[in-house]
């Protein structure tokens, strides 16, 4: 059995704690911000963007105040009818200059309660960054567990105990979720403008045409339930395939037990398939209301299935490091890297097709989402694309490559930090615009979400065999290997 080490339990704990200090001040911080704050950012970035600003110069009104010199009329009552009109006409134009200004007022003031909202928004976005990309790549783990099962594989048995054990993040993750969903419900934060006041109301300043046809979906009391429902059939599936999982190793029942957790196994994969695409929609789509890509479902799929893989690489390279997983070899590793090579040239394509088929139809409101991560978000969009893509690449198209553990570290570094660009890049634009950064609410939210993730990670993996000693497949596994990796160096006539 595995022993939760002291020393990591401890270093867990501090991350979280951390993370949660450098987040409380953050919140904090966002909390006092205020319109004078959003005022004064809007001045910078106007005196960024302009070198100091320009002036707007005064539109003459003389020629619509004054007379036609060569018409003049000789008739005293009509050219004192000329008059007062002449001075009615002034006395209108002034009303209306007037309503102009109290209109360029009133847009100005709106425009620094947006800013205001992005400002107050930061804490929030860089948390929800974070957690989802936690709490997606804990899903993605739990999915690819369920698809070996369902494929009966053989290769990865003997780190399916690996998987459940990450798998353990995923109800903590959960709960913080719902509970950032129902403070956005509740007006707490901005996070998702359709949620905003007004927005379905046509009597409404704040009205929105484009919302409101979409208020089918869009509707807190529809967004809330799916969420809830979403998570309870992860979790569900979760907690009974752990619980058949352990029970498998001591069940003496003629693989009924091994068939019960295939079954769930297959129900759970046709339910996530459906949850995922919604959860992509409501959860991420959902920052952006009027923005909308039939593939971005799949997109999100690929974004969090390259991290949950990676991630699984990881605590298997360091649990065999620990001697905590007899059985495994450099052949194992080979494969989670083949399959970090293979779905990263999978998400490039994905990602190539949403932005080709968008910039290639250059329809206004589809374009809308690429212009705004253009604009602000150059750097980490296109950087996001050689991490996710050419690193990965260069570095592990090498077959040799994917079996050196430390290799498969420093590629699967990137692909994390990459792919938790990806995500900030999803969600940062819509929600904060321009007043982005990267600093403390960014780094505290990560520390949090690694140090949860560490501490019910190895609890987990500390509470049960490390290896599913039920499972019919598990020699198949303990002999698995590819000659060429385990006897490098040898002729292929040493081959027996």
């Amino acid at each position: 059995m595995y022993q939760f080490s002291g020393r990591l339990k401890t270093f867990s704990l501090a991350l979280i704690v951390l993370g949660f200090v450098g987040l409380a001040y953050s919140f904090y911080n966002g909390s006092q911000k205020t319109l004078e704050d959003a005022k004064h950012a809007i001045e910078a970035a106007s005196n960024d963007a302009h070198g100091g600003g320009h002036g707007e110069a005064a539109t003459p009104h003389a020629a619509e105040a004054s007379h036609d010199s060569h018409a003049v009329k000789t008739d005293k009552e009509a050219h004192a009818a000329m008059i007062h009109a002449s001075e009615d006409k002034d006395t209108s134009h002034g009303d209306a200059h007037a309503s102009s200004e109290a209109h360029g007022t009133s847009h100005d003031d709106e425009h620094a309660t947006h800013v205001l909202h992005q400002l107050q928004n930061r804490p929030w976005s860089a948390f929800y960054v974070a957690l989802f990309f936690s709490l997606g790549l804990t899903l993605l783990v739990l999915t690819f567990y369920a698809i070996q099962r369902v494929a009966q594989v053989g290769w990865s048995v003997v780190i399916l105990r690996v998987m459940e054990a990450i798998t353990a993040n995923l109800l903590p993750v959960s709960i913080i979720m719902i509970l950032v969903l129902a403070a956005s419900v509740m007006h707490i934060n901005h996070l998702f403008p359709w949620m905003a006041e007004g927005v379905f109301d046509p009597e409404s300043d704040k009205y929105d045409a484009i919302i409101d046809g979409k208020s089918i979906w869009m509707n807190a009391t529809g967004f809330m339930l799916r969420s809830i429902a979403y998570l309870v059939i992860w979790n569900v599936y979760r907690f009974l395939i752990r619980k058949g999982s352990i029970k498998e190793d001591t069940a003496n029942d003629g693989n009924k037990t091994y068939k019960k957790n295939y079954n769930m196994s297959v129900i759970f994969l046709f339910l996530f398939m459906i949850t995922e695409s919604m959860m992509s929609w409501d959860w991420i789509m959902g920052l952006d209301p009027h923005w909308f890509s039939t593939l971005f479902g799949w997109y999100v799929l690929a974004t969090l299935l390259v991290s949950a893989l990676t991630v699984i690489a990881f605590v298997t390279i360091y649990l065999r490091s620990k001697n905590a997983l007899p059985g495994i070899n450099d052949s194992h590793i080979h494969d989670l890297a083949k399959f970090m090579f293979g779905f990263s040239v999978f998400w490039t394509y994905l990602w190539f097709a949403q932005f080709m088929l968008i910039w290639y139809a250059d329809i206004p409101e589809e374009t809308t989402y690429f212009v705004a991560r253009f604009t602000e978000y150059k750097l980490p969009f296109l950087g996001m694309v050689v991490m996710n893509f050419v690193f990965p690449i260069l570095l592990l198209i090498n077959s040799d490559f994917k079996s050196r553990p430390w290799f498969v570290f420093i590629g699967g570094t990137v692909i994390l930090l990459g792919h938790y660009v990806d995500v900030f890049v999803m969600v940062m634009p819509s929600t904060v615009g321009a007043q982005w950064s990267f600093g403390i609410p960014e780094l505290s939210a990560i520390f949090f979400f690694i140090g949860l993730f560490i501490y019910t990670t190895f609890s987990a993996f500390a509470k049960a065999n490390p290896i599913t000693k039920g499972n019919p497949f598990l020699k198949e596994s303990e002999h698995f290997h590819y000659y060429n990796i385990e006897h490098t160096g040898e002729g292929s006539g040493d081959h027996h």
